[in-house]
């Protein structure tokens, strides 16, 4: 049984589809049927229903892929570690990200001490980070909510309340705070859905009987503001969003409502072995979140 074949099929298992997988390896479809037909041979029992082009994991597959998964993620570890132990100065650090407002700062801070460090950053879904950490392919998943999970650590960083933001002399600009039933004939701006922030105050606004109406939906953030200056509409914006500057005409106004929090965490795989790049990162972005909250 060869390192190649194990490679392989972890791919054709996650696609079961050939084509699809041999495009994705960079090989030719013959040349992996091959390979995976002398892994079975190996094993003497056969990995996929076959249908056409069509593969399904069988159920010696499907216990196949779940120690595969596991060695691989140990040989992976071994590669990191060593790496480590060469260059322990440089490195890299990769990362998986579904709120990258707070991102660059952190990355300054870390270049400054860092500044060999590389780092590789990828905007993922929720399920799609719960799958990078436990394929051993990233070091931490940045995201809100947090990853959580039985053989995942999470650090919460952040308990992030969320405001709405209106333009100096809208009709409620003079208060402090406000029921979020009062929005319901307003015009929003805001973010696509997939969004974290713009996921949960749907799904709250959802349960008290009314969907936003949204006139300008966008995937920058910090455009945000701008547009409700301009009295286009108002905003569900997360308060540390404001806690850099509170310069401008609009006014940011507290929700009477309690499960309107994001959290922010930090999220890695029990398991992975995390460089002393990665563990100075996950310091540096701990200090900065803990400065992040005004005093």
């Amino acid at each position: 049984m060869e390192l190649l074949q194990l490679q392989y099929f972890q791919v054709v298992a996650r696609l079961e589809h050939m084509t699809n997988a041999a495009r994705s390896l960079h090989v030719t479809q013959s040349s992996l049927s091959k390979t995976i037909q002398r892994l079975e041979e190996d094993l003497g029992v056969p990995l996929f229903d076959r249908s056409g082009r069509t593969l399904r994991l069988n159920q010696f597959g499907r216990a196949f892929l779940h120690r595969v998964d596991k060695a691989m993620f140990e040989l992976e570890q071994s590669r990191q570690e060593i790496r480590d132990l060469l260059s322990p100065e440089s490195g890299s650090v990769e990362l998986a990200v579904n709120t990258a407002g707070t991102l660059p700062e952190i990355l300054q801070k870390f270049r400054g001490k860092q500044p060999h460090v590389h780092f590789h950053v990828q905007v993922s879904s929720k399920e799609e980070m719960c799958t990078l950490l436990h394929r051993g392919e990233v070091d931490f998943c940045l995201s809100s909510p947090p990853v959580r999970g039985d053989d995942i650590e999470c650090q919460v960083m952040l308990l992030d309340s969320i405001l709405v933001a209106v333009p100096n002399g809208h009709r409620l600009s003079a208060r402090s705070s406000i029921a979020v039933t009062e929005l319901k004939d307003e015009w929003f701006v805001g973010l696509k859905r997939g969004y974290p922030t713009r996921d949960l105050t749907d799904r709250i606004c959802q349960t008290l009987g009314f969907a936003p109406k949204h006139v300008y939906e966008g995937d920058e953030p910090a455009r945000l503001r701008s547009l409700v200056e301009a009295e286009i509409g108002i905003a569900f914006v997360p308060a540390s969003s404001t806690w850099r500057s509170m310069q401008g005409s609009a006014k940011y106004l507290r929700m009477e409502h309690r499960d309107l929090i994001r959290e922010i965490g930090l999220s890695w795989h029990r398991g992975r072995y995390l460089s002393r790049a990665a563990l100075e990162f996950r310091e540096i972005a701990t200090e900065y979140f803990n400065e992040l909250v005004p005093k």
